[in-house]
């Protein structure tokens, strides 16, 4: 049946080829440890040390131990013989999760060689529970109950194991291993298809926005936001010259259409893992980086971390050990223009090698704001029991990459004597968010239903513990500027983009009749114009206008940016974030505030010019007629193409921003 042993601070569960550890971490939570191997590891991975006292008693009879600590409890119980213990965990008394056993207890854990083992734990299903977080996916779906979900990286997809119940409880699957999550109604389960031990942890809270701020506590909150930031960013597939960049730059400013960035985007290089610009279309990287500062707008730059076999630097970083390496095969983990593989950024002394490439070819001319690509990293295909990272073999480690990744610019940049710091990545892990993540749906196409599913994918993220979020407005590749479709896409984009984190346009957009190389021949040619100019005269002012509210609404963004750091919450907030006693705002998925105070319900399909929209408790002002409406009930309101839908709580001064 097992044996039962406590300590001040500890419930150790023992029987054959099983050990399971519960203890405290921090007020509010617990963290739970289950391995078949001789003794629990100690690794944290992304964990930080608890930051607050615990309120742990331990009571235990021999058969059944508990464990109280604020708000939540544990029981571990030795439970059938065949099975093994029972442990449940309750919040203020109620049960809000319990293990539970599906076939022979053996198969929870199944040996993958070594001391790993595919790992599984699951919990009997709750009816009526929600789920909300898992990171980033393109899907159509923001309440994750009764779906399922790869834990893996890739382009468009960003997992993070972790999830918001609307039983008032956060959990936390600390294990970097690629696996899977199924909340379905039938059960809760959470899977490592390679792993030394189970590690996971629960925390409770009275409100979203308390088990956020514990989530946050576990794994970091955000730094502060650059103000710069908040403005509108200027992005396209790519300005193959810097000549080019500031043509782009000038003509804003000549339009004076408010502007707060640039990005230079990829294969302005040599080659891949060389870090430099190339100098045949890149002569003076500092003067183009200095007038742009000059005009009040911040250069982006693209790094990738891929290498190729051509680079200058490939072989002596094969040599030292710096790149990811294959168990069996060739070295090749990515074919694109080339044969490369990746640099190891979970090697400390390959980070800071790659790190004195980027900071003598960049910041050293002045660049200091990055656009961190390829973070997940993209391999193909993606074995990862294949790939050797320095902190282990990828079927234990993998996901563990992007947060190395950012991690390596933000104390390169730190140590550059740099506090502003914010970096555009397409992927993270719990934890990423403390190095100045900015993370991105990723190469999404040009559609309105991708422009649904963004919605989602946004509110997503804030529940995953990441603040800083944005979509390309737009979306990345099959636009077409010239079509009708696209302008009405664009506009309906844009929107959305007012009320998000960060406001970025950008796009592989498909060359039209009227598209001229400007460079024949060049590697890797520049997609189709992507200013909004660009894109039709009837559209020309209403993306103009949308950008000057938003340059309006910078103030009110930094506002909830300095909140987001200093307590977790996210500007872009689902609707139950702050009406958590409202059961209606647990399923309105295509919605949400920005804010406390700005209700934005976007429109996302083709050719609809209406929509419900539900108004909670309180009375708003809708910032289109400046009428005032009774919340707690649902409206129709009316949003032809030079109309979004907003509403601002009653007395809020931000509706000063929206006025014509």
């Amino acid at each position: 049946m097992g044996v039962i042993t406590c300590t001040e601070k500890r419930i150790t569960y023992e029987r054959r080829n099983e050990i399971t550890v519960v203890e405290p971490y921090g007020k509010d939570c617990l963290r739970v440890r289950f391995t078949k191997n001789g003794k629990v590891s100690d690794e944290k991975w992304t964990l930080l040390d608890p930051d607050s006292q615990d309120e742990c008693v331990i009571e235990s009879d021999g058969q059944i131990a508990t464990m109280t600590n604020g708000h939540i409890s544990v029981k571990v119980d030795v439970g059938n013989p065949w099975f093994g213990g029972y442990v449940t965990f309750f919040k203020d008394g109620k049960q809000i999760l319990k293990n539970r056993f599906e076939g022979d207890y053996d198969m929870r854990a199944v040996h993958t060689g070594g001391d790993n083992y595919r790992i599984k734990m699951i919990f009997d299903a709750n009816s009526g529970e929600h789920f909300y977080g898992l990171g980033q996916e393109r899907e159509n779906i923001f309440d994750r109950k009764g779906s399922t979900s790869d834990l893996c990286h890739y382009n468009t997809k960003s997992s993070f194991p972790v999830v918001y119940s609307s039983l008032g409880y956060g959990f936390f699957w600390n294990n970097p291993a690629p696996g899977r999550v199924e909340t379905t109604r039938n059960h809760t389960m959470w899977v490592a298809d390679s792993a030394y031990q189970a590690d996971f942890l629960i925390y409770t809270g009275d409100t979203p926005a308390e088990v956020l701020n514990k989530y946050c506590h576990l794994t970091g909150f955000a730094p502060k936001f650059p103000e710069w930031a908040a403005g509108f960013w200027q992005s396209k597939l790519r300005y193959e010259c810097q000549e080019e960049v500031l043509e782009a730059a000038h003509e804003y400013k000549r339009r004076g259409i408010p502007i707060s960035a640039i990005v230079i985007d990829f294969f302005h290089w040599t080659e891949q893992g060389d870090w430099k610009f190339d100098p045949e279309y890149w002569p003076d990287p500092a003067g183009l980086c200095k007038e742009l500062l000059d005009m009040g707008i911040q250069p982006v730059v693209s790094v990738w971390p891929t290498v190729n076999s051509k680079s200058e630097n490939f072989q002596y970083m094969s040599d030292k050990n710096y790149l990811v390496r294959t168990e069996t095969g060739l070295f090749n983990t990515f074919d694109f223009c080339g044969n490369n593989t990746f640099m190891d950024a979970t090697n400390p002394d390959a980070a800071k090698f790659v790190w004195s490439k980027i900071k003598k070819n960049y910041v050293d001319l002045g660049f200091k704001n990055f656009w961190l690509d390829e973070a997940e990293p993209e391999t193909h295909p993606q074995t990862y029991s294949n790939f050797k990272f320095f902190v282990g073999n990828g079927a234990q480690t993998a996901m563990l990459y992007p947060y190395y990744y950012s991690k390596m610019f933000y104390e390169g940049l730190k140590e550059a004597g740099e506090e502003d710091i914010i970096l555009l990545t397409r992927a993270g892990y719990p934890g990423s968010q403390k190095f100045g993540a900015l993370l991105w749906s990723g190469d999404i196409e040009s559609t309105f239903e991708n422009l649904t599913a963004s919605v989602k994918t946004g509110l997503s993220m804030s529940m995953s513990g990441i603040p800083w979020w944005n979509s390309d407005i737009g979306g990345f590749y099959g636009g077409h500027i010239e079509t009708d479709y696209f302008k009405e896409l664009i506009v309906r984009w844009m929107q959305f983009g007012l009320f998000c984190p960060v406001m970025r346009i950008h796009g592989d957009r498909a060359h039209g009749p009227n598209y001229v190389e400007r460079h024949p021949g060049v590697h890797c040619p520049s997609g189709d114009s992507n200013e909004i100019w660009c894109f039709g005269d009837e559209n020309y002012p209403i993306l103009k206008r949308l950008i000057e509210i938003r340059e309006k609404m910078r103030p009110y963004i930094m506002k909830y940016m300095d909140i987001a750091s200093k307590e977790g919450k996210p500007v872009m907030r689902p609707m139950f974030f702050d009406y958590y006693d409202d059961e209606i705002c647990y399923e309105l998925e295509d919605q949400y505030m920005f804010g406390e105070d700005i209700l934005f319900a976007p429109i996302t399909e083709q050719g609809v010019t209406k929509r419900k929209v539900y108004l909670p408790e309180g009375e708003w002002t809708d910032v289109n007629t400046g009428n005032t409406l009774t919340g707690k009930r649902w409206i129709e309101a009316e949003a032809p193409i030079d109309t979004f839908l907003a509403y601002v709580r009653a007395g809020a001064d931000i509706i000063s921003a929206f006025e014509k």
